[in-house]
């Protein structure tokens, strides 16, 4: 895949940012006709063959039903394999991302494509034919797309099917995500026409390899991270995926992606193969960016270990890792900061060099890592570990194999869990050290619990001696655990009231991770200059998720809101408590008040005149969704520039001064912000 670097220091001036994704050459008249002609065709002709497939359908008698249904719900499921293609084009055109001739003559193909699988649809809607896989006798490439859970977007991916599988071919094989460089003019239909045609740089035998967009240049991070796990579960329904042989690779933003994941989902891959890239933020805009930080705000450089990874390096205990850096490369820096960082934890990281190299893979390193990769995924095993060693910072991240942390004494402080079957005393132990845990679930499903039965094992945790729950028949086990401040016990169900927990944990962008959906204000508030900036701000959130994210847009004015709504998404609402009903709605269970002439937060209190409140919250209406006052993703234009410095930029909660608006790097002018305690409090 396609990557680029940033500019370096000449990209450190927040006053001339230039525009991510760069703008391409106009179109003409004629090729603007041709291609919008085009995407209307394609999804004309799908509507029309689901409609005649539902026909048909409801045509059947009451024997033929069942199956002629069946047939329906297939056709339909495969939508997102044929509207990928004019959803890329159509994306590519709304903000000029064609670069060259050669863009317009890849677009066509790709709305060619899309054509020919609709007639092989009409026919034969199985997933593996309509995507073009074959006999088998040589590798092949498929480009396509899925829908994400996250704004019901068509999102692409591209794979590499190893020679030898064949369609209906059941036995697992390995999966390697490979994660692609920055490309500032990755347009998806750039993706996928490239995708159709290149292998990338690795194609092990008898493997699958799984090539995420990313939701574009922002290196897996947030929804690029969502696509990545979304991409990775679509495809393994699809075809043999092994889940006990799939590693994470990635070179420059894919190096920096690996690094992320290979530390946050450390139980997901038998081995991780980092290349180049960034692995933190400070030190990585230091060295490369030539970047002052020493102005960062404490919240930021708290929320810094979100991504950051030596602070989860210890992580890597549970993936194995092979990482890479060319002998002159300025981002050999990110392995180097690893390496220290793994030190620490008295871990040798493999890393190889590539001699004399800059921004590649040496050829000889190549065959090196392939060597060591191929050892690895022989070595691989579905047994459960009877050892787990977990770090965490953040609930957004709370599980490894077996060991499930349900709530931490303080987020952004490290939280670390150890933790040992030991199944031959009998009965069975477990014996648990944790630091900074509040809450914890002790959890083997079914078919894992390798100890003997029947069973009650005993837990020491922490020195507390706690007899579990019986061992189940189906060899499933699960005890939940609770810190009352003084001693562990076991309870039944963890206590019920407001507290941060997974998925529910903040901070501000973390709500668009997850399904979403904005809600914007009928009325207008007395305030014109907030008023004026909650519709901007409005409008910014709304351009730079489709810009940057490449998402659609879901929308709802606050009077149509429904129920069922409430119940499916996280709600973003701009305005406050005078122009938008559902923030008066539940105005009061919320930590915010809102007065004649202040807000209050808290203690706090500020002037209502020209301030705004951002803030993410367990949603009143639905406490297992976030509501978002008056905030998109917290960065902006200027964080474009650079993946790592694409970092929240807001906590949990802020007051902004509006009087002087929005700039390229903030929402306006930070008057306070900080984070809720465990419980949501101020």
């Amino acid at each position: 895949m396609t990557s680029a670097w940033a500019d370096g220091p000449a990209d450190n001036d927040a006053a001339t940012v230039r525009p991510i994704p760069p703008v391409g050459m106009e179109l003409t008249d004629a090729q603007t006709k041709r291609l919008t002609e085009g995407c209307a065709a394609i999804r004309k002709s799908w509507q029309e063959t689901l409609s005649a497939a539902g026909e048909w359908a409801d045509s059947a008698n009451r024997f033929q039903q069942t199956e002629r249904k069946q047939v329906v719900a297939n056709l339909k499921g495969l939508t997102p394999e044929v509207l990928v293609f004019p959803r890329a084009v159509e994306i590519a055109m709304e903000f000029q991302q064609f670069y060259q001739d050669r863009d317009i003559e890849n677009a066509l193909l790709l709305l060619n494509i899309a054509q020919q699988r609709i007639e092989i649809a009409e026919s034969d809607p199985r997933w593996s034919r309509v995507v073009g896989i074959g006999a088998g006798d040589s590798q092949q490439l498929v480009i396509g797309g899925y829908q994400s859970k996250i704004d019901g977007s068509y999102q692409p991916y591209a794979l590499v099917v190893p020679a030898g599988y064949t369609h209906g071919d059941a036995r697992p094989r390995r999966l390697d995500l490979w994660f692609h460089g920055r490309g500032e003019k990755m347009s998806e239909a750039n993706f996928l026409a490239n995708g159709r045609n290149n292998a990338g740089q690795y194609t092990p035998a008898d493997t699958i390899v799984l090539h995420p967009y990313g939701r574009y240049s922002n290196a897996f991070k947030f929804a690029g991270e969502i696509d990545v796990l979304e991409a990775m579960e679509y495809v393994s329904g699809r075809l043999p995926v092994d889940p006990a042989r799939c590693s994470v690779r990635g070179f420059s933003m894919g190096g920096a992606g690996c690094w992320q994941f290979a530390t946050h989902y450390a139980d997901r891959f038998f081995a991780a193969n980092p290349g180049a890239g960034f692995s933190e933020t400070p030190e990585f805009l230091k060295s490369f960016q030539s970047e002052d930080l020493s102005s960062t705000p404490g919240y930021q450089r708290t929320l810094w270990q979100l991504y950051d990874c030596p602070p989860w390096s210890r992580n890597l205990v549970m993936c194995p890792t092979v990482a890479y850096s060319g002998e002159i490369d300025r981002q050999k820096q990110a392995a180097d900061v690893m390496q220290q960082s793994l030190a620490q934890q008295g871990i040798d990281l493999v890393h190889l060099i590539g001699p004399k190299t800059a921004h590649q893979i040496h050829p000889d390193s190549k065959i090196e890592i392939e060597h060591k990769m191929d050892a690895l995924a022989a070595a691989a095993t579905v047994d459960v570990p009877r050892h787990v060693d977990f770090t965490t910072y953040t609930l957004r991240y709370h599980k490894m194999h077996w060991v499930d942390v349900q709530g931490l004494q303080k987020h952004w402080s490290r939280a670390h869990v150890s933790a040992t079957l030991d199944t031959r005393p009998t009965p069975a132990k477990l014996s648990v050290v944790t630091k900074n845990v509040s809450r914890l679930r002790l959890d083997f499903s079914a078919g894992q619990w390798r100890g003997p039965l029947p069973c009650q094992p005993k837990i020491h945790l922490d020195g507390t001696t706690i007899i579990g729950p019986a061992v189940r028949s189906d060899r499933s086990w699960q005890a939940d655990l609770e810190f009352d401040g003084v001693q562990w016990k076991l309870v039944s169900s963890f206590a019920e009231g407001l507290a941060k927990r997974p998925g529910l944990q903040g901070p501000i962008d973390d709500a668009f991770m997850d399904s979403f959906l904005f809600v914007l204000p009928s009325a207008r508030s007395d305030d014109t200059v907030t008023e004026k900036w909650f519709r901007s701000e409005s409008e910014h959130a709304q351009t730079h998720w489709r810009k940057h994210f490449r998402g659609d847009i879901r929308t709802v004015v606050d009077t149509e809101l429904t129920d069922q709504q409430i119940a499916d998404h996280n709600l973003v609402l701009f305005g406050d408590d005078q122009s938008n009903s559902i923030i008066k709605r539940i105005a009061a269970d919320l930590p915010v008040q809102w007065a004649a002439d202040s807000i209050r937060l808290g203690e706090q209190q500020f002037d209502r005149a020209a301030h705004a409140i951002a803030m993410v919250y367990p949603n009143p209406l639905n406490p297992d969704r976030y509501i978002v006052l008056n905030s998109g993703v917290t960065f902006r234009e200027y964080d474009y520039l650079n993946n790592a410095r694409q970092t929240p930029k807001l906590p949990d909660w802020a007051i902004i001064d509006v009087s002087q608006g929005a700039t390229m790097r903030d929402p306006g002018k930070i008057e306070a912000a900080g984070f809720f305690d465990e419980s949501w409090k101020p």
